[in-house]
């Protein structure tokens, strides 16, 4: 029967250390492979922390599945900030380009709520919002309000 770990590791700096070592270490398969295989998969989410999943068989043979970042982790590393806003709404923590934005709702799409890209720009957007980051300099809502007008429907083409 096999077994699944499931655990939230640092972008590309997974260590054998807690949690990966302690839940991998029993079931006998190289946990020094699991890791840099882990890190490979993860490095384009550096700093980030990044839902993975592996699955060992009967036979020792390990499946990594790595998901993708929360929307506001992704938000504030285009961004380029460490942290959100402390009062959203008042005050801005950072800047996202609309294309960051379009990007970002491509790679989470799958586990959004959304049925077209114009949708899931919108999600995203309202992820801005939560967090305090501006989009081409105008506030989340006012950016929400301009793509239901279909001012940016050549950029949200599918």
């Amino acid at each position: 029967m096999a077994e699944t770990v499931e655990v939230l590791v640092p972008g590309g700096k997974a260590t054998a250390g807690p949690p990966l070592g302690p839940a991998l270490g029993p079931l006998g398969i190289n946990v020094k492979a699991v890791v840099d295989d882990i890190n490979k998969k993860t490095a384009e989410f550096n700093g980030m922390q990044v839902p993975v999943t592996v699955t060992v068989d009967d036979k020792k043979n390990f499946t990594i599945e790595v998901g993708i970042p929360p929307t506001t982790a992704l938000v504030m590393k285009e961004a380029g900030i460490t942290k959100g806003s402390t009062e959203p709404g008042a005050l801005v923590a950072g800047d996202l380009p609309l294309e960051a934005a379009v990007r970002i709702a491509r790679m989470k799409f799958d586990g959004m709520l959304s049925y077209d890209l114009k949708s899931a720009v919108k999600e995203v957007l309202g992820t801005c919002v939560s967090v305090g980051v501006t989009v081409e300099g105008k506030k989340p809502r006012e950016m929400i309000q301009a793509v239901n007008n279909g001012e940016y429907d050549g950029v949200l083409v599918a």
